[in-house]
C-alpha cells in the first residue's frame, strides 16, 4: 500500500469504532465546491478541534481504492443528494506535513523530500503513464490527467507545520511557499485537481500585499463561514453525549463551552468533551496535548494595554481586537492586536465577529490562561490574582476591614483601566477583583431577583461548599444602606436554596475620602 496516494479508509474506520459525533455534513459542503472555482479550500482551526479527523474522513469518502459505503451509511452525508456522486470516485493524495517536520530542522531539503516521496508514490500507481526524467510532481499529475482523464483530490493536514516550526524568512520557508504556488497557482492546477482541502492552525500566510495562494477560499476561527458547525461540538450534541453516558451537562458547559464560531454562538471543545466522557471527570486537558507555542510567549509581548486586556478577560470581560492586520505568522507579532489574534487561532480566546471582541471562552482555558500569567513577569497582574483570593476569603470570614482594604488596593491598581467616578465604575473594579471567585462561583452582574437587580450575585458551582454571596454597591452613601436595599427589595428571594449559607455584602465608596467601607451580614 502506498503512503501518500489512495491510502484507504483505516483512519476513519478507527474513528467510527470509537464514540463518534456525526460531522459528515462537512463532506456535502466540500462536494459542492468540486470542479468549481471554489475547489481550493483552507480550513484552519485551533488544536484539539478535530482537524486530522476531518481530513481522514474526507480521505475515506473520496478514495477510490476502498469501499467506504458502510462507514457513511448511517451518517448525515448519506442523505445528501451528492453522496453517491462522489463516493470513492477519486485518486486521493493525502499529506500530513507534521510527519515531515521532525526529520528536518530548518533545512530546505524538506521540500525536496516531500516532493520526491509523493512523486514516487504517484508513479508506483500510474506506472503505465509515460514520464520524463525531468518531470516534477506537478508535471506527473498533468501527464496522468492528460492520459487518463482522471482528476485528483488533494488533502493536506497541518499544512502550516513548516510555517510554524521553521524560522521565518529561511530558505526552507521560501521553497515551501514556492512549491505550494507551483502546485496550486499553475495554469494546470484547475485541470488536475477536482478539489483541494488544506487544514491547519493558521490561515494562509500573507506575503507583502497579498496571500501567496489567493485562489484559496479560507475558513478560520475568525471567519468560519459555512464551516462553522463543523469546527466543534454544538450544545445539542454535547447534551446527547451527556445523556448517553450519564455525564453532568452543567459541568461540561462550564468547562468546555463558550466558543463563538461564526453563526454558532455556543461551541464546545470536542477533544476535551470526549476526554471528560471517557474519564468521567471534567478537568483541564489543555496542557496534556502538547501546545505548539506557550501562551505566555504571546501575552508577555510588551504592548501597551495588553496586560489590562488580559486582566479584564480573566475577570470575565471582553476586549476589542482588530484581527485584519495579523500576517498569519506566529513569529511576526507586531502589536497587541496581533498577540490577541494569534491566541484566537490557538484557541485560548474566542472571537465574536458581531462586535469584533475577544474573550476567554470557558473555565478550562481560563485556568490555563491564569497559569500562564502566573509564570510571567507581570507582577501587578499576579498580585491582583492573589489579592482576589484574599478578598474572597475575607468576605467568607466576615472581615469587613479586610474587604474594604482589598477593594482599595484594586481601585488603586486599576485606575489605568477605568475612570472611577460612579457606581458603575465601582462595579467594574469589583468584577476584576473577583477573578479568583471564578474558581468556585458562577458570577452574575445585575442579577434579576426580588423587586430589582442585585449588583452582584455569586452562586457556587455544584458540589461546592462555598456560601452564596449577594453584593450591593453604593457611591457616596453608606454600606449599611446597601444592606438595607438587599432586604427591602428582597434580593434573597431567588436564593432560598442557600438559606443558612448566604452572605450579604454592602460596599460604599466615599468619593471625598477616596476609601471604601464594607458591611457583611450572614443569613
Amino acid at each position: 500500500m502506498a503512503l501518500y496516494i489512495n491510502i484507504g479508509n483505516n483512519g476513519f474506520r478507527t474513528t467510527r469504532n470509537s464514540e463518534y459525533v456525526d460531522k459528515s455534513g462537512l463532506i456535502g459542503v466540500v462536494n459542492r465546491t468540486l470542479d468549481t472555482r471554489f475547489k481550493f479550500m483552507c480550513v484552519s482551526r485551533c488544536r484539539r478541534f478535530g482537524k486530522s479527523m476531518a481530513a481522514e474522513m474526507l480521505c475515506a469518502y473520496y478514495d477510490k481504492s476502498c469501499d467506504s459505503r458502510e462507514l457513511f451509511a448511517d451518517l448525515e452525508i448519506a442523505k445528501d443528494p451528492t453522496f453517491e456522486t462522489h463516493l470513492n470516485k477519486y485518486s486521493v493524495i493525502f499529506i500530513d506535513m507534521s510527519n515531515f517536520t521532525p526529520r528536518f530542522k530548518d533545512t530546505p531539503k524538506i521540500v525536496d523530500f516531500i516532493e520526491d516521496r509523493i512523486k514516487r508514490d504517484v508513479l508506483s500507481v500510474y506506472h503505465d503513464v509515460e514520464m520524463l526524467d525531468t518531470d516534477d510532481l506537478m508535471d506527473c499529475l498533468v501527464r496522468i490527467h492528460n492520459a487518463t482523464g482522471e482528476k485528483f483530490v488533494l488533502i493536506i493536514d497541518e499544512w502550516d507545520a513548516i510555517c510554524r516550526e521553521f524560522k521565518p524568512g529561511s530558505e526552507a520557508m521560501d521553497r515551501y511557499v514556492t512549491w505550494l504556488r507551483r502546485m496550486f497557482k499553475s495554469v494546470n492546477a484547475a485541470d488536475v485537481f477536482a478539489g483541494v482541502y488544506m487544514t491547519g492552525i493558521l490561515p494562509i500566510k500573507k506575503y507583502k500585499t497579498e496571500s501567496a495562494l489567493n485562489n484559496f477560499r479560507e475558513y478560520s476561527m475568525v471567519v468560519p463561514g459555512k464551516m462553522a458547525r463543523y469546527f466543534g461540538f454544538t450544545k445539542d450534541e454535547v447534551k446527547t453525549l451527556c445523556e448517553k453516558y450519564s455525564a453532568n451537562f452543567d459541568d461540561m458547559e462550564r468547562w468546555y463551552d463558550g466558543y463563538i464560531i461564526g453563526a454558532e454562538k455556543s461551541m464546545f471543545n470536542p477533544n476535551s468533551v470526549m476526554t471528560a466522557i471517557d474519564t468521567g471527570v471534567c478537568t483541564n486537558n489543555w496542557g496534556k496535548t502538547g501546545a505548539y507555542d506557550s501562551v505566555s510567549t504571546y501575552i508577555q509581548c510588551n504592548y501597551d494595554g495588553l496586560k489590562d486586556d488580559i486582566l479584564k478577560m480573566l475577570a470575565g470581560g471582553r476586549v476589542r481586537v482588530n484581527t485584519t492586520k495579523f500576517q498569519n505568522d506566529m513569529s511576526i507579532i507586531r502589536s497587541k492586536d496581533d498577540a490577541l489574534t494569534v491566541l484566537i487561532h490557538l484557541g485560548y480566546l474566542c472571537y465574536n465577529y458581531d462586535d469584533n471582541t475577544c474573550s476567554i471562552p470557558n473555565f478550562e482555558v481560563w485556568e490555563e490562561m491564569r497559569n500562564a500569567v502566573e509564570i510571567t513577569d507581570w507582577t501587578n497582574v499576579v498580585e491582583a490574582i492573589q489579592n482576589s483570593e484574599n478578598l474572597l476569603d475575607a468576605i467568607i470570614d466576615g472581615d469587613e476591614k479586610a474587604v474594604a482594604r482589598a477593594i482599595d488596593i484594586a481601585h488603586d491598581e486599576n485606575t489605568s483601566i477605568l475612570s472611577y467616578n460612579n457606581e458603575n465604575s465601582l462595579a467594574c473594579v469589583l468584577f476584576i477583583t473577583f477573578i479568583a471567585a471564578k474558581n468556585y462561583y458562577e458570577i452574575h452582574r445585575e442579577f434579576a431577583t426580588g423587586k430589582g437587580f442585585a449588583d452582584f450575585v455569586l452562586i457556587p458551582y455544584r458540589n461546592n461548599d462555598k456560601p452564596a454571596i449577594i453584593l450591593e454597591l453604593k457611591y457616596d452613601k453608606t454600606a449599611d444602606s446597601a444592606i438595607r436595599q438587599i432586604h427591602e427589595k428582597r434580593y434573597t428571594g431567588k436564593l432560598h436554596n442557600y438559606a443558612g449559607n448566604l452572605i450579604l455584602v454592602g460596599i460604599n465608596y466615599d468619593k471625598e475620602a477616596k476609601t471604601h467601607d464594607c458591611k457583611i451580614e450572614n443569613m
